[in-house]
Order: C-alpha cells, then structure tokens, then sequence
C-alpha cells in the first residue's frame, strides 16, 4: 500500500503546478486545483468559490495571447514558508510571487510582486487548496496581462 504523499513535497508542488498551469493559460487546471477551495483577492475583496468560479475569474480577468494561447508570463513562486501538520493532514504556506511578463509591445520585466497565503488539506491521501489569500503588492505595466484594472494593497 502506498503512503501518502508528506505534505513537505505535496504543498509545494501545488503551488508550483499552479503558476505552471496559469503560465499555460490552463484556467480549467487552475480551477481543478481550487476545486474544493476559495480564493481572497485582496485588492478587491472578492471571494471565488469552487472549480467553476476560479476558471471563471481567470477567463475574465487574464488576457490570452493567440499565438501560443498563453498569457506570456512566468509566475514565480519563492520564500515558501511551510507548516505542515502530516498527522492532521492540513498545512499552511506564505510565500512570494513576482510575475514577469513579455509581449509584442512589452520587452521582458516585472509585472506585478505580492503574497500568498495558503491553507491545505489532505482528504483521502490527496493534498488539496483550501483556500488561497491574493495580496497583490507592487504593481509594474499590467496593460498587456489583464483585462480589468485594479489597485495594489497598501502596505
């Protein structure tokens, strides 16, 4: 019988799949991900719940280059500061995220710097988001991602 995964290896892959499948413009992945959990965005104090509304908010909000039908970005994850509670299967991570981006009309730079903070847990051996706080900080040129305008968080 196979263990289940620790959520030392399991939590951070997570977060990681995540920037790779927004990188993608894989908003389904991204709501699959998020299937039984919530995000907060800070900046506009708006909750989304569940598969379908994730997919949903990343389709209105995050601009799809028909070229390659991505959204020309790297997200970068770092400073992941992990608790993981394996015997209660639930764990919690605060990290970074700088966003870098290149278009046609935009070279190569940052685009936007900021904060998650997650919570996880297992159900049935599998690690799954619970619920991902969004605290978008330090805003560069967003012209070319999003599709919609908002404000960084003071701070």
């Amino acid at each position: 019988m196979n263990e289940p995964l620790s959520g030392h290896v399991a939590v951070p892959h997570l977060i990681y799949r995540y920037a790779e499948l927004l990188d993608s413009g894989d908003f389904a992945g991204v709501g699959e991900l998020f299937a039984d959990a919530v995000i907060k965005v800070q900046e506009t104090g708006t909750q989304y719940t569940g598969r379908d509304e994730v997919a949903s908010m990343y389709e209105e909000w995050v601009r799809i280059y028909p070229d390659n039908g991505t959204p020309h970005t790297r997200h970068i994850t770092t400073n992941l500061m992990l608790d993981v509670d394996d015997h209660a299967g639930t764990a919690t991570c605060r990290s970074y995220v700088t966003v870098l981006q290149c278009t046609d009309v935009l070279p190569l730079q940052p685009i936007l710097s900021g904060r998650y903070h997650d919570k996880f847990r297992r159900v049935e051996g599998i690690w799954r988001f619970e619920h991902r706080h969004m605290i978008n900080e330090y805003l560069g040129d967003l012209s070319q991602h999003l599709m919609q305008k908002f404000k960084a968080s003071a701070t």
